[in-house]
């Protein structure tokens, strides 16, 4: 046979070959240009058309590796691939104003990385781990693309070289994380540019001493935007440009004079207060100043000649529209007492122009026109008083009670020469001695810790609650030694009644059962009602069951999770109760509910209460360990959405628990009778906030709390919405309190069939995890308008989980499961399906799968808009003014929580219509004893 010859096909295939091992053996990263090249189009074909990629035009290599891919500018269509993270040497990377599309592929490991420029494009998500490992990083450019929502992750660590960040009109939500400028986060950040995304909440306090030179946060497009006070920026002392303009951000513009490079200063479309600092006018660098559409005060700024100035007269509350011309000496007193409160929104509103006596609150005597009388009580006033109020010798009356101030009285308010009442009364936050007034001046000051922190009783303290007068003398009064003698029979008759208790408890304690001795279950069929009806089961363990009882809350732990709550003046009178009810009449029933009847109260200033008062025949140890539980849990416990306690009665046979009043009433009358209610159907965005503010009331019991609660009764009927629709968890007669360093415990099973976690049902062990279960059996009756247990529907679809977890398999079935009233459009049915998918998180088998319910906030707060009532008043339900500083509210929270008297407002539990209003009134019943449980306090500002 002659010699043997290759076909042509063979030859060509042969040649394809050994050219791609040419490519590969000129560049290991030819596979992943070519993947890049696949998918991208471009207007010219012959850029990228060699073989060897290196000498592709816009492509440079170093030793054979790919180092700068730069085809910004160019036209270019496509997306790119999910292996560019392997270009490992990878130094640049521009592809700006271009036409990209699709998902952004992870950069994660890409170590040599120092430049990406992705701006102008179409990428329509970010993965969370893109910046993992992109230690080399030095500047980052994300703007102008249509991103679906994101936040900035917490990877972005691992970039701790980056210098310039910009990421604007890219959809970031969430709020600005506090590795910004931290030293052990992005400690070299100079440039960070955020504006025109969906940023909420303050500025973090790790931006102080940052060196950060330009910041831009202006134009947040979220109802709420970022807000609080802007006082760190004293602290950055490298800043040389500033847009925070269109934003809501509240109180004074801080003292600048560190900032020795200040060039552009922009906060125009904010609600700052105060004076403009004399710092900012007088700054040597200044070039530019913005500050038009605040509620700035005293005297309208003069800047010098070679600064640009936007300061619109009549856009602030100057008090004359005159550049550099002086204010009225009253005017600058009350600035000056403002000041020690943050400059609160709440005057900047009403003190507009440079005649004080005009202002509301403030009267003035004839002639003169000087103050005499100042009427500052109920406005939310955090902070001290100011000794500048003696500047007024005309004044006679003093009012700032119901306010949450602190510290002392100033001596200097003794001076004051015609004052004749003083009412400092309900700031749980004052205390020590007060000064030595005049024997004709009157002090209220119940309410007050005045007489702690310092020596004995105040010289000459008047009594408590009345218009009594405060005396120089040290005799005490005839009224003074009566209420002590009394005090005294008082708490001798308490020490007696707690003993009698301990003993009676303790022997109770001995005749307890072992956990899991029988179960106790409502039946959900029941619970969607305002009659909740005990089903007693057999016990797990052979023991005998209990009977039927009307209560809506399983036995208490035995052990020790019940703790004795010490009385306090939380206690209340069973007289008081009976006038508020109108003697529990039938027409103030708000329905029949956990051991008894809810009925609803209005004390004598307007305030709306609901009062659970437990019927007689269902006294048993049973229901008196729930009411002691709910007692305990409720005086330990503090956070804006769980239903608050505001007292209880043990009187005789009597026993009745105080809440706040909640107008709108139950969740599950609007989730699943609305229509036979005449109500509107909760629209998606209302649901997802609804389910973030009991994520946040549960996270708070499981984590944030001083103590970990366990609720063990999460459903829609134990959910209870105020006039602005937000959330409350409510009913803890059931809540638990785990024992420190246990995980799990044992338990009498309670609850309700639909919304018991497995494990609990089968072993009776607790963990948060039955919480979690529980919440996402919510979320799923959110999702779809089903109740967790519908024995109107067949068989196989009457439990919730079961039913929603076939219908999620596919996106058709799915969809058939979304509830029929929602309007869907392509943003509501994604925010769905990621509400859908934590739910099947929340609800999995094993308790081990389900996450935290901090993991539930961190998803729900991505998604929920964060709603405001359409007429927002001036307080909120905690007594905080909506427009005060961000660190003014903390504080208002904290004290909140700590142990303050603070003001209710009549959107509380339980109730039927939506009519009441949201009025913020001061209760005769304080928030908790003083004193009592001062460490439990939230972690956070959630």
């Amino acid at each position: 046979m002659g010699d043997t010859q290759l076909a042509p096909p063979m030859i060509l295939c042969l040649f394809l070959l050994l050219l791609l091992q040419g490519v590969a053996a000129q560049s290991p990263d030819a596979p992943v240009m070519l993947e890049l090249k696949k998918n991208l189009v471009f207007p010219n074909a012959s850029w990228w058309s060699d073989p060897d990629p290196c000498k592709w035009e816009t492509v440079h290599c170093e030793n054979n590796r790919i180092t700068r891919i730069q085809i910004g500018g160019r036209g270019v269509k496509g997306t790119l691939p999910s292996s560019l993270n392997q270009l490992t040497e990878l130094q640049i990377f521009e592809v700006m104003r271009n036409q990209l599309t699709g998902p952004l592929p992870t950069f994660a490991g890409l170590g040599s990385l120092r430049e990406f420029l992705l701006n102008q494009n179409n990428f329509s998500s970010i993965p969370g781990d893109f910046f993992k490992g992109l230690s080399s990083l030095g500047s980052a450019s994300l703007d102008d693309n249509p991103f679906e929502p994101w936040t900035l992750p917490e990877s972005m660590r691992d970039a701790s070289a980056l210098q310039n960040f910009s990421a604007m009109n890219a959809a970031v939500n969430g709020t600005i994380p506090s590795f910004f400028g931290s030293p052990d986060g992005l400690s070299s950040l100079s440039g960070l540019q955020l504006s025109f995304n969906y940023l909420q909440g303050g500025l973090p306090d790790s931006f102080s001493g940052s060196s950060i030179r330009t910041l831009w946060l202006n134009g947040q497009k979220s109802d709420s935007k970022l807000s609080g006070s802007i006082a760190v920026l004293g602290n950055m002392t490298s800043l040389v440009q500033v847009w925070l303009n269109d934003n809501s951000f509240s109180g004074p513009i801080p003292d600048v004079s560190a900032m020795s490079s200040l060039e552009d200063f922009n906060v125009r479309d904010n609600q700052l207060t105060g004076p403009v600092p004399d710092s900012l006018v007088n700054s040597k660098t200044l070039k530019t100043v913005n500050l038009t559409n605040n509620m700035l005060q005293g005297k309208m700024p003069e800047f010098g000649a070679g600064v640009g100035v936007d300061n619109i007269a009549g856009s602030n509350k100057y008090c004359l529209d005159v550049p550099g011309a002086e204010c009225d000496w009253q005017v600058n007193v009350f600035l000056q007492i403002a000041k020690p409160l943050g400059y609160p929104n709440v005057f900047a509103r009403d003190w507009s122009g440079n005649d004080a006596c005009s202002w509301t609150g403030v009267t003035c005597g004839p002639g003169l026109k000087n103050v005499t009388e100042i009427h500052f009580q109920r406005k939310g006033l955090t902070g001290t008083i100011a000794p500048e109020y003696a500047n007024f010798t005309a004044l006679t009356r003093l009012y700032l009670n119901n306010n949450s101030l602190t510290g002392t009285v100033p001596d200097a308010l003794a001076g004051l020469p015609k004052l004749s009442f003083l009412d400092i009364s309900f700031n749980s936050f004052i205390y020590g001695q007060l000064p030595k007034f005049r024997q004709n001046v009157v002090v209220k000051y119940d309410g007050t810790r005045i007489g702690q922190a310092g020596a004995g009783t105040p010289s000459g303290a008047p009594g408590s609650g009345t218009d009594n007068g405060s005396s120089s003398g040290s005799e005490l009064s005839r009224s003074a030694i009566i209420g002590i003698v009394f005090g005294s029979i008082a708490g001798f008759i308490l020490i007696c009644a707690l003993v009698f208790f301990f003993t009676k408890r303790r022997k109770r304690a001995g005749r307890a059962q072992t956990p899991n001795a029988s179960t106790t279950v409502i039946h959900p069929r029941l619970s969607g009602s305002d009659q909740d009806i005990k089903i007693t089961i057999a016990g797990l363990r052979g023991a005998g069951s209990e009977g039927v009882s009307h209560t809506s809350s399983g036995p208490s732990a035995a052990g020790g999770d019940v703790h004795v709550v010490e009385s306090g003046n939380m206690v209340i009178s069973i007289q008081v109760l009976r006038n508020v009810t109108n003697n529990f009449s039938e027409e103030n029933i708000l329905g029949s509910g956990g051991f008894g009847t809810v009925y609803k109260g209005e004390l004598h200033d307007g305030t709306k209460i609901a009062v659970k008062r437990m019927e007689l025949g269902a006294m048993s140890d049973k229901g008196l360990d729930e009411f002691q539980a709910e007692i305990a849990v409720l005086t330990k416990v503090r956070h804006r959405h769980l239903v608050a306690l505001l007292g209880y009665c043990l009187e005789g046979n009597e026993r009745l628990l105080v809440y706040e009043y909640m107008p709108q009433g139950t969740l599950s009358r609007h989730l699943f009778n609305w229509a036979k209610e005449n109500l509107k159907p909760l629209e998606w965005s209302r649901r997802l906030t609804i389910a973030l503010d009991v994520a946040r009331g549960v996270e708070y019991l499981h984590s944030l709390a001083h103590q970990s609660f366990v609720h063990r009764d999460l459903k829609p009927s134990n959910i209870l919405l105020g006039d602005d629709m937000r959330a409350k968890v409510a009913d803890f007669g059931l809540v638990r309190l785990a024992p420190d360093g246990k995980m799990s415990f044992a338990t009498k099973l309670a609850g309700t069939f639909g919304y018991l976690a497995p494990e609990y049902a089968v072993t009776g062990r607790v963990t948060t995890k039955v919480d979690v279960f529980s919440f996402g059996v919510i979320l799923m009756e959110l999702i779809t308008g089903r109740k967790a247990l519908d024995e109107s529907q067949p068989d196989e679809s009457c439990h919730l989980v079961t039913w929603f977890r076939r219908m999620s398999i596919s996106p058709d079935t799915f969809h058939k499961a979304i509830d029929p009233v929602l309007e869907l459009t392509e943003e509501t049915l994604s925010s769905i399906r990621t509400v859908a998918e934590l739910a099947g998180h929340c609800s999995a088998r094993e308790p081990h799968q389900r996450p935290d319910m901090s993991h539930a906030v961190n998803v729900l707060s991505s998604l929920a808009e964060l709603w405001k009532p359409v007429e927002q008043d001036a307080e909120d339900i905690y007594g905080i003014d909506l427009d005060m500083t961000l660190p003014q509210a903390l504080k208002k929270w904290q004290q909140f929580e700590g142990n303050g008297n603070a003001e209710f407002s009549s959107s509380s539990f339980f109730g039927g219509g939506g009519s009441s209003s949201a009025e913020n009134t001061q209760t005769s019943i304080p928030a908790r004893p003083y004193g009592f449980g001062e460490s439990f306090t939230s972690a956070d500002g959630r």
